[in-house]
């Protein structure tokens, strides 16, 4: 996908495939609750796998067994394509 800015019926539209995350102005974020620390952890090593090979990293915050996933392209000013191809593949490594 390109670094264009997605308009707000873009956003709209892919969020309508991605009913875990949630648009706060530039960003979309999604919470997820792991069985365990240890299981929380090994979330995030697959998504930093993922956002490597990509070449886009989301905000990352966790919080013993909830970990929450921010995505935002910031060198475009807002959300774009990666970040939806990214939540997508975020969702899938989070099943």
């Amino acid at each position: 996908m390109t670094t264009e800015l997605l308009s707000d019926e873009q956003i709209a539209t892919a969020l309508q495939d991605l009913p875990d995350w949630t648009r706060s102005g530039d960003e979309i974020s999604r919470t997820v609750q792991a069985e365990s620390f240890p299981a929380a952890i090994a979330l995030v090593d697959r998504v930093a796998e993922a956002a490597e090979r990509a070449g886009h990293h989301p905000d990352i915050d966790i919080r013993w067994r909830t970990v929450t996933f921010t995505l935002s392209t910031h060198s475009a000013g807002g959300l774009t394509g990666r970040d939806i191809d990214l939540a997508r593949q975020i969702d899938e490594l989070a099943r």
